[in-house]
């Protein structure tokens, strides 16, 4: 019997998880599974002793991104060689999204113990499973009060979005990629795994996460008008990489620096202030899929 710890948070997307968690067990059951769930909390200062403890042949992250995020660093932190399975529950699922995660047909994949290895990135010692990003944008994840985010979804993004429009301003960045200098006046920048970010589906379209390389989205200043039909496109799923607003590279290796104090953003979590020094570590996980 293939042994499973569920890490589930109880409350990521509305909270609506835990009436959906005797579901998931019944499933994993159904297929095999030995099923131990760990409830997360503000610190997990006992995960991965707990994980030890259990010493089982899996991880299943069941939450948002954050949580993902938290448990990819806890068993790449402490040496923890177990393919990792998400259960997209929270307010934003993009890797899992990505991943096309969300069948039933995944339980029977977990339980046949089907994995694929995935490139992960790097910041200083912190990783990140999809996205790094910083500038005027990705602040407004940040400042969504957690019950708005619990109570609307995704809408409140892009009604806090809006409210901070008349804000963004460009700020001058400066960014290596390979070696390549690209200095801008931009909106913000974003180096992604996957091809889904901010729950845009299409925003990197060549995106891989087995090339090695990571994906560069830059948003340059440009109009409101320009900035708005971007984010259409966007939102229809449209590939932007060719706009002329928008610099795209891949590259194994970025730095970024930024001349105005300037947080970065990992998988949706608070980062380090710029500059950033980010690297792609080649198929570093072992993922359900």
């Amino acid at each position: 019997m293939k042994k499973i710890v569920l890490v589930y948070n109880p409350v990521s997307g509305k909270a609506r998880f835990k009436h959906d968690l005797d579901s998931i067990v019944a499933k994993l059951q159904q297929r095999g599974c030995m099923v131990i769930p760990y409830r997360t909390t503000p610190e997990n200062k006992d995960l991965a002793e707990f994980i030890r403890q259990a010493d089982p042949e899996g991880i299943i992250a069941a939450g948002g991104d954050g949580t993902v995020h938290e448990v990819v660093n806890l068993l790449m932190h402490e040496g923890l060689e177990l393919p990792v399975g998400i259960i997209g529950s929270g307010t934003s699922n993009d890797f899992a999204t990505y991943l096309r995660l969300d069948t039933d047909a995944y339980f029977d994949r977990i339980a046949q113990g089907k994995i694929m290895p995935v490139d992960l990135g790097r910041v200083g010692d912190e990783y990140f499973i999809n996205v790094v990003s910083a500038g005027m944008v990705t602040s407004i994840a940040h400042e969504v009060d957690t019950r708005l985010k619990n109570t609307f979804g995704k809408l409140a993004y892009y009604v806090q979005g809006l409210k901070t429009l008349p804000q963004f301003k460009a700020l001058d960045m400066l960014i290596r990629a390979d070696g390549e200098e690209i200095r801008e006046k931009a909106f913000l920048f974003l180096i992604v795994n996957s091809s889904v970010v901010a729950s845009f589906k299409n925003a990197a379209t060549q995106a891989s996460v087995q090339d090695g390389k990571l994906d560069l989205l830059v948003m340059k200043q440009c109009n409101i008008a320009e900035l708005m039909t971007m984010l259409a496109e966007l939102l229809a799923g449209k590939d932007i990489t060719d706009r002329k607003e928008v610099v795209y590279r891949q590259a194994a290796n970025f730095e970024v620096s930024c001349d105005t104090e300037l947080t970065s953003d990992l998988d949706g979590e608070l980062g380090p202030q710029l500059p950033l020094k980010i690297e792609t570590v080649p198929r570093a996980l072992k993922m359900f899929y």
